[in-house]
């Protein structure tokens, strides 16, 4: 049975990286993914473009495992010199867009349902959740289906992760910042509002500030000042700046903890676009971590965000695959890759179940 769904895994991302589904147009991979589940007479349900189904013994008096992953993908970048909806394999690798971002991971979770999905007297129930918008951050994805689902007490997230368990992950806040000044000519007296000036101790105070409490699996919260917008001709001084921080934040701190900090560090106006972006991690001492450590499996701290950031619940980051393949051009994912992540999953679920 296992080899029969490896390769029926390996089939099933074939079809999904030539069905293009870009973030709010995943209507054609929703319906692709409701037929081979059916095939396979799983009951599926649908809301908006997710696709859940539970497992067929599904009793409420036991605590759910989420196993979930994304369909939709980003757009290629100009850089592809293949056609990104060919899925085609060569020297080993299957390339194609979407494939290690995270269809390698979406269609080794799907096979790993399948595998539980008939088996009576679990310790847990199983919940499949194929969802939207994952990489817009978009509210109809998991997000939306979280009041939808059963009650979930620990999520397996499907990101690559070469199979390591990232037990933490960073949240982010993006921040706004404004300084008004007056604005004036270039040739008179010093103007001692100019904002460009009126900036830079806001600015330095990002760059150097270093918070005191330290995750042990996430490490530092970092923050970037990646924008900054000032005036449009040289002989004007402007009447504001506008800068744009990037915070990612650990879970030593929540959202909301940071961006009061901010605003008792800064004499400037911040304002955080959203507080919903949160840090994610798992107990080190959950018996899924310890089931990954015995298998031989390395734990981390992930510093890219996923859908971890919307679940309420403790959850894993895991999958095949490697993150540093995401977004890139020409983009694959090794066919073993695919076989060992749906190996992995069945194995590592089978010690706690």
């Amino acid at each position: 049975m296992l080899e029969k769904l490896q390769n029926d895994a390996l089939e099933l991302l074939k079809s999904l990286i030539v069905t293009q589904s870009f973030s709010k147009e995943e209507d054609p991979t929703a319906n692709l993914l409701i037929s081979w589940l059916e095939a396979r007479g799983i009951e599926v349900k649908r809301d908006l473009h997710n696709v859940w189904a539970v497992n067929k013994h599904f009793d409420e008096s036991k605590p759910t495992i989420l196993l979930n992953s994304h369909h939709d993908t980003v757009k290629p970048n100009a850089a592809y010199t293949r056609d990104p909806f060919e899925a085609k394999i060569e020297d080993g690798k299957l390339y194609g867009l979407g494939s290690n971002d995270a269809g390698g991971c979406l269609v080794g979770l799907i096979a790993t349902f399948v595998y539980f999905y008939e088996q009576e007297n679990l310790k847990y129930n199983f919940v499949l959740a194929a969802t939207a918008e994952e990489e817009i951050s978009g509210e109809n994805g998991i997000a939306y289906m979280q009041p939808i689902l059963p009650k979930i007490d620990f999520a397996i997230v499907g990101e690559p992760t070469l199979l390591d368990l990232a037990i933490a992950e960073k949240g982010l806040v993006v921040f706004d910042g404004k300084v008004t000044g007056t604005p004036g000519h270039a040739a008179h007296i010093p103007n001692d509002k100019n904002p460009v000036f009126m900036a830079l101790k806001d600015l330095n105070w990002f760059n150097t500030f270093e918070y005191p409490k330290i995750s042990d699996s996430l490490g530092k919260v970092k923050m970037t000042v990646s924008q900054i917008n000032a005036g449009k001709q040289h002989n004007v001084v402007p009447s504001g700046l506008n800068f744009v921080v990037d915070c990612r934040v650990t879970d030593a701190y929540t959202n909301q903890e940071i961006a009061e900090i901010i605003q008792e560090n800064t004499d400037c106006e911040v304002t955080p676009r959203s507080l919903r972006l949160n840090s994610s991690f798992i107990d080190p001492n959950h018996e899924f971590v310890k089931a990954g450590l015995k298998l031989g499996k390395k734990t981390y701290g992930s510093p890219t965000l996923s859908d971890q950031c919307r679940l309420t619940c403790q959850s894993v980051k895991l999958g095949p695959g490697d993150s540093l393949r995401s977004h890139s051009a020409d983009e694959f994912i090794y066919v073993q890759e695919v076989k060992d992540g749906v190996q992995f999953y069945i194995d590592i679920l089978s010690e706690i179940i």
